[in-house]
């Protein structure tokens, strides 16, 4: 039982942290933006589907019913994964995260410097994954405006998206108690919005209250909407003006509760084997 206390606790941080949707932190923007001019830009062109139902499409339907858009892809300089034979490259990566970007969000990504990194996971997010920064400037710094996303390496599918921004107004960061009981108008938003995006595969079963927040100056609220196969995705909204700001998916969500569930039981196993050799040399010291 307090196993899985913990374990609710890991996730509902892990939750709290992807709510903001801030891929990349403050440092790391100030540091690329010092070294942006040795940043090689790679102008690009693609053909954009408008379904998010498939992320690569073939050149065929493209040059058929697509627009062409045209936006800037380069390498985070901060990175230091290299993507494999089997990864998307950085292009295609970039050109499935701006799709969902544009099914979602609903941004005309003309114009936009799109700025991409590797890895090949962590200890809690054990899959290979591209993260995209998406803005409409040259020059990144914390209060920047940008969308941000991050996709499987190999087949695309996407893990969580969000919109970053700086507010021009000061506003109240505290929590405010009243929402963790009447949050009906952001689980209204919610629903509508996953179902507009297809965010899950099933209907909307309902909406849940996760967490409250703040994504630098603009305070948050977070809400699971659950769907009638179970499926779990967590949408984050603004709480000064309702806009939303982002969404982990399901598969996400999967991933990093499976990887924190290993970790608790290799720390188990580990304090098992602490415990053990601690009563061995307890006994070797009595005897």
């Amino acid at each position: 039982m307090k196993q899985k206390n913990i374990l609710k606790l890991a996730v509902a941080t892990v939750a709290i942290i992807g709510a903001g949707m801030i891929l990349f932190n403050s440092a790391a923007e100030m540091a690329l933006a010092a070294n942006d001019g040795n940043v090689e830009k790679i102008p690009t062109s693609y053909q954009v589907s408008d379904s998010l139902a498939t992320t690569l499409t073939t050149s065929e339907s493209e040059e058929k019913d697509h627009q062409k858009v045209n936006y800037f892809v380069s390498m985070d300089h901060l990175n230091t994964g290299t993507p494999t034979d089997t990864d998307l490259t950085m292009e295609e990566a970039a050109k499935v995260g701006n799709q969902y970007l544009k099914n979602i969000f609903g941004i005309d990504l003309e114009g936009a410097y799109v700025y991409m990194s590797y890895c090949p996971g962590t200890e809690t997010f054990p899959r290979a994954f591209w993260a995209g920064s998406v803005l409409f400037q040259k020059e990144r710094n914390p209060e920047s405006t940008k969308w941000t996303y991050m996709v499987d390496a190999v087949t695309g599918e996407l893990f969580n998206i969000g919109h970053d921004r700086h507010l021009d107004v000061n506003v109240p960061l505290d929590y405010d108690s009243a929402l963790e009981k009447d949050y009906h108008l952001y689980a209204q938003l919610a629903q509508k919005k996953a179902e507009e995006c297809k965010l899950m595969a099933s209907s909307v079963d309902r909406v849940e209250y996760n967490c409250q927040g703040y994504s630098g100056n603009d305070p948050t609220i977070a809400v699971d909407v659950i769907g009638k196969n179970g499926e779990i995705v967590n949408m984050s909204f603004s709480r000064y003006d309702q806009i939303f700001l982002g969404a982990i998916t399901d598969t996400s969500r999967k991933v990093t509760e499976s990887a924190l569930e290993n970790l608790l039981e290799m720390k188990s196993v580990d304090t098992e084997k602490v415990e053990e050799c601690m009563i061995t040399w307890t006994t070797s010291i009595i005897k």
